[in-house]
Formats: C-alpha cells, structure tokens, sequence
C-alpha cells in the first residue's frame, strides 16, 4: 500500500476538495481514503501497487484544477484498521 500525496491548484472551497476527491475516486477506482484539503493545496489517498502519475495528472487538469506534483511513500498499517 502507498500514500500518495498530490499538490493541486486552485482548490476554493469545500466543493473543490469533493469535486478532486471524486476526481481521484473516478480515475483509481482502488484508491482509499481519498481526502482533499484547499488550505494545503493538496490530496492525499492509499493506492496499492504504482501510481500511475500521467493518470493522474490528466484527470486532475481535466476538471480544472492545475496539478502541480505527486509524491509516494510506503503506508504501514496501524492496528486494525488502515
């Protein structure tokens, strides 16, 4: 499993993070615990296996926002639950 953290542009509001939430959900359907936040300018999900970061970066400029970089590092579960 790997954390994926996305920096993104032009997030304004709540609706923003769910139309990139939605976005990300919608392009890797296996992606979990997908959250946005506009105040960090950035997503952040679980994937298992490699991102796939022109993917990414299309889906996320193709709804209007502008991605800016990607980045992965290995998720280790803690306790029960992810």
């Amino acid at each position: 499993m790997n954390k994926i953290t996305v920096k993104i542009d032009g997030m304004m509001c709540g609706m923003c993070e769910a139309h990139i939430c939605d976005t990300i959900r919608k392009a890797f359907p296996d992606a979990k615990k997908v959250k946005a936040s506009k105040a960090n300018k950035e997503a952040v999900f679980l994937i298992e296996g490699a991102l796939d970061t022109e993917k990414l970066a299309k889906a996320v400029n193709g709804v209007g926002y502008t991605f800016i970089s990607a980045g992965s590092e290995p998720y280790k579960k803690h306790g029960l639950f992810l």
